[in-house]
């Protein structure tokens, strides 16, 4: 996260210097740095937005029918399984919605 926030300082940086160069000189030294400023921050853009995690599926529980009792406090617990995943889930029988 640092080295991204520092790109992206870098590319302001360069984009506000190469814009007052053109503004103020007036001689077209500034157009590289605008453009390489314009640049840093649209690659930057890109890439959080290309390479982002895709949403994880949608758990669908299912009952395996396994129960047990929690040896410290004694509570009925219900084993749920999600088929997509493998991931087990162990639900207290006292919050489940009838």
């Amino acid at each position: 996260m640092r080295l991204r926030t520092a790109f992206l300082a870098v590319s302001a940086l360069a984009l506000v210097a190469g814009a007052i160069e053109l503004l103020t000189v007036k001689s077209g030294h500034g157009l590289p740095l605008l453009i390489l400023g314009t640049v840093g921050l649209l690659a930057t853009a890109f890439e959080r937005w290309r390479y982002r995690k895709p949403a994880p599926p949608v758990a669908r529980w299912q009952a395996t029918g396994e129960r047990f009792e929690d040896p410290a406090t004694g509570e009925p617990f219900e084993v749920l399984y999600d088929p997509v995943t493998g991931e087990r889930r162990y639900e207290p029988l006292s919050h489940r919605s009838p």
